[in-house]
């Protein structure tokens, strides 16, 4: 092999781990386990493009640094293979999800293989396969089979319940429940019939059916998460989502709440994402209010407010547009109003009614509240600008203190009365939201956080609401309204739910006819003929969502063949929680929560012995695309180069970055990229036409779509992966630029050169290395290490360049100096580092190769380059040892030619030397 040839390398080296299967892993008792994991990706039927690997190669490349150091590396891959698209896809062509699924994983390996990922594909996983899914379903009987114990604060077999029911029935219980669960003694209880335990026992378990408010999408026939939802429209396909009543399956993280927040402070995770965690927690203290409805015995309205010390600035209720109450309480001269602006507000998205702050809507329900304290009458609007869920769905509206109540209130022209110290005065008063209360009765001239404490404390003590700590956070909708999903192992006994017995598990998908809802609406799964459980009872309808099996497949990689647990107790005690997680910011709250919820879960159910999924969270940037631009005149097929387009009036228009390098468009490509552009003519400068360029988001639309199949192609994958990483720090985002890549691809050259000659004869040598080679080979060992520790996965690329560099300018050759940078690199280039290492004799993997040590002695410097100055210029420098005494300093400066010749024969006033800064002769 004459010379560097990464196309022949990468194949061979390809192919000798898949044989030898390097990266197969077992625990090893006695070892130190590493765990390194990416998110979990879906196989779309696009493929990779270079924006998706960077997270893969940072984990690479900490996983075999690991390993070199001696750990036991668990480095898995697989696939969250079920999805929207794959059964949208089946929609339209009747094709089978799997096939498509199938297809493109096929796809996903291909291109990740060749990259040369260090997975142990022994352990490959995917979210779609009955051997998988078995155990999500298992899991989802163990929440339906758990409730929540407030006083042991974890969940419980639901069998303890029913004991504490018939020994005592709800005297003492302390359990996270649904709102309103009803109360009764033992005796009552046991006179209940099995419908009616069952309900009750519904208002307890972790997994649930309940009437809820959820987005739904006629199009789609399903419904959708909130993240799901951008602009009243699904997220994919555009089609319109409305608020819709319907009985679904959820799970009760509520009960987790508080933990999940607590668990935050013992994980290194960034402060960005814990807060974001956080924040759609929402915990918040305060007080739940009752306000009685006039005219209405024994109805009111809740409000949670975390300002009760504002409560006498109260001048109108606010309920959300799909509030319990508000068709009870709507009087029928507001009917026909209230009504249509109900069904007008279920066409926008939470998140939109959230942002918008600058539009103003609501009406009147004609009904009125009467004011606990006052007593006073206040009328109930409604208004989409508060939410059903959180908090109660209703809001006690303090315009004086409150923003948006504020704005409510100057619309509709109702009364603002000021409560706060300073704001009488103002047009806008909320713009003191703190301070002395006035107007409030006896809360007058208490700071408002006095006024809190006194405000809670009487209305426990008149009955009129309680203390309480309020989140934000709601019941995860569990049931999505299609096929390409987990059937929840449910039968129904007399329309009740009861668990499928785990020996039928898994319950697998049943073919069907058509991917739709059935004519009467049902899900894709009322298609299936005899869909019924092996007892003859109707099966569950529903699928889970695309998020349940993504909560806990870091657990099966740990032992994914196992037939008789999702994992053995063994597997996980050694493998335990993920050491490194890295993936993109999109997960921060969604997939991240739902894995930590499921792993408390399990945490508690004694199944695994930690309760944190993920110790370290590091997430990756973005890799942006590098979009081109040609400049058509206007109304003309003429396209002028960029430095000339101000001189006519042109329309830009993206063009495929294929047709173009270093922003030089092919003109002929150009010509045969479109019909359209057959007879295009062109405006050049010094003969070419200049592309303009922007940096932006990587999309098919933009034709910036860089795929990585074409460079590994053309300069090899160590050269994909030494550049992902050279572009810039992992968290940051940054655009693609294929300009800088040659000059990878060059340093790789220049490395093979230090082992190699122009014949491909081996010109490695025995010789004993300088004192120099040592330094630089020490110094780069310790900046190597020290920055793949902290995650400063880019720097070491430029460090390995200078490194070549010095040993190329030292004509070093030497074993005992490249056997050590070849496994330095190896995390970053492993099929040029496999090479060169078996070139140097070896007839094992370099991945085993144990990781160098620095060695300080040879970073110790001896001498030190001394900057010269007379009279203060500085005129020359003189390298001398650093242990040499001031006298001996003096006179071998003196004596230099160049200070002599500025010195002038004359007889110095003072030397002054600062020892490893500078010598400065006065004359």
């Amino acid at each position: 092999m004459k010379g560097y040839t990464p196309a022949e390398i990468e194949k061979k080296w390809q192919q000798y781990w898949d044989e030898q299967q390097v990266y197969r892993v077992d625990e090893i008792p006695g070892k130190q386990k590493f765990y390194v994991l990416d998110m979990f990706p879906y196989p779309s039927g696009a493929g990779l493009h270079v924006g998706h690997p960077l997270g893969y190669i940072a984990s690479d490349i900490v996983a075999r640094y690991k390993r070199h150091q001696g750990y036991n590396v668990l480095h898995p891959m697989g696939f969250d293979s079920f999805g929207l698209p794959a059964e949208q896809y089946a929609i339209q062509t009747g094709q089978h999800p799997a096939i498509t699924t199938e297809k493109n994983i096929a796809r996903y390996k291909e291109q990740l293989r060749a990259i040369g990922f260090s997975y142990d594909w022994s352990r490959e996983v995917r979210t779609s396969d009955p051997k998988y899914y078995k155990w999500t379903q298992w899991i989802f009987l163990q929440l339906f089979g758990s409730w929540y114990n407030k006083q042991t604060d974890k969940a419980e077999p639901i069998e303890t319940l029913i004991a504490h029911f018939e020994k005592q029935g709800t005297q003492g219980l302390n359990a996270h429940c649904s709102e309103d669960t009803p109360q009764f003694s033992a005796e009552e209880w046991k006179a209940f019939d099995e419908r009616k335990k069952q309900e009750i026992l519904l208002d307890y378990r972790l997994a649930y059916l309940d009437d809820m408010t959820v987005n739904w999408c006629p199009a789609l026939g399903m419904v959708l998460s909130n993240d799901e939802v951008k602009d009243g429209v699904s997220e994919r396909g555009g089609h319109p989502v409305v608020k819709k009543k319907m009985r679904q399956w959820a799970l009760r993280i509520t009960a987790y709440a508080e933990r999940l927040l607590e668990g935050l402070e013992r994980i290194d995770w960034s402060e960005a994402i814990k807060e974001m965690q956080r924040n759609w927690i929402g915990k918040s203290y305060g007080a739940e209010v009752n306000f009685p409805i006039q005219g209405k015995e024994d109805m009111a309205i809740k409000v949670f407010t975390t300002r009760i010390d504002t409560i006498f600035g109260v001048t109108f209720l606010v309920l959300a547009p799909e509030h319990e109450l508000v068709e009870s309480i709507t009087t029928e001269a507001q009917r026909a109003e209230v009504m249509a602006y109900v069904e007008e507000a279920k066409n926008r998205s939470e998140r939109d009614r959230m942002s918008d702050v600058k539009h103003v809507s609501g009406v009147f329900t004609g009904a009125y509240v009467v004011h606990p304290f006052t007593g006073k009458p206040i009328p109930v609007w409604i208004g989409d600008y508060v939410l059903a869920g959180y908090g109660t769905g209703a809001v006690m509206a303090v315009p004086s203190s409150d923003d948006r109540d504020f704005r409510f209130a100057k619309h509709f022209g109702l009364p603002i009365v000021p409560v706060i110290e300073g704001t009488e005065t103002l047009e806008n008063p909320t713009e003191i939201k703190h301070g002395r209360l006035i107007n409030s009765d006896f809360l007058n001239g208490l700071d408002w956080q006095e006024a809190i404490e006194k405000a809670i404390e009487e209305v426990e003590k008149r009955g009129l609401g309680r203390r309480r700590v309020q989140y934000k956070l709601r019941d995860a909708v569990f049931a999505r309204q299609r096929y390409w999903g987990e059937p929840i192992p449910i039968e129904y006994r007399n329309g009740i739910p009861y668990a499928l017995d785990e020996k039928y598990l898994p319950l697998e998908l049943p073919p069907i006819d058509k991917y739709l809802p059935t004519e009467d609406g049902d899900p894709p799964l009322g298609r299936a003929e005899n869909w019924v459980s092996p007892n003859g009872y109707p099966l569950e309808l529903n699928t889970m969502p695309g998020w349940a099996g993504s909560s806990w497949y870091f657990l099966r990689y740990c032992d994914p063949h196992n037939e008789e647990r999702f994992a053995s107790p063994e597997a996980i005690d050694y493998w335990k929680n993920v050491d490194l997680y890295i993936g993109g910011t999109e997960h921060a709250v969604g997939h991240l929560l739902y894995a930590r919820f499921w792993t408390k879960f399990l945490y508690d159910r004694g199944w695994i012995p930690f309760d944190e999924p993920f110790q370290k969270l590091v997430n990756q940037g973005m890799i942006q695309g590098r979009s081109n631009f040609v400049y058509r005149i206007k109304n003309t097929n003429t396209f002028v180069s960029y430095g000339l387009k101000d001189q006519y009036d042109t329309v830009p228009m993206h063009v495929d970055i294929s047709l173009v390098h270093n922003d030089v468009l092919d003109t002929e490509a150009f010509r045969r990229w479109r019909p359209d552009l057959a007879d295009a003519e062109f405006i050049l400068e010094d003969g070419k036409y200049i592309c303009g360029y922007e940096v932006e988001k990587m999309s098919k639309s933009r034709y910036n779509v860089v795929n990585p199949d074409d460079i590994v192609a053309e300069y090899g994958a160590d050269t994909l992966r030494l550049y992902e990483m050279f572009l810039g720090p992992l968290e940051h985002s940054k655009p693609w630029n294929t300009h800088g890549i040659d000059g990878v691809y060059r340093f790789l050259r220049k490395v093979w050169h230090l082992f190699f000659d122009e014949e491909g004869q081996l010109i490695v040598t025995d010789e004993t290395p300088t004192k120099e080679e040592l330094k630089v080979l020490h110094q780069t060992i310790k900046r190597v290490s020290e920055d793949i520790e902290r995650l400063s996965l880019n720097t070491p690329v430029s460090s390995f360049m200078v490194l070549t560099n010095e040993l190329q300018r030292l004509g070093c050759h030497k074993r005992a100096i490249l056997e050590p940078f070849v496994v330095l690199l190896s995390p970053y280039a492993p099929h040029l580092a496999e090479e060169l290492w078996h070139a140097l004799g070896h007839n094992t993997s370099v991945v085993d190769a144990p990781y160098p040590a620095y060695n300080e002695s040879y970073l110790v410097e001896d001498s030190f380059e001394y900057p010269v100055s007379i009279n203060g210029k500085m005129r020359t420098k003189i390298t001398l040892p650093l242990d040499m005494p001031k006298e001996e300093i003096e006179q071998v400066v003196l004596q230099n030619e160049i200070v002599q010749k500025w010195v002038d024969g004359k007889t110095p006033k003072k030397i002054i030397i600062v020892p490893k800064r500078i010598i400065n002769i006065v004359v």
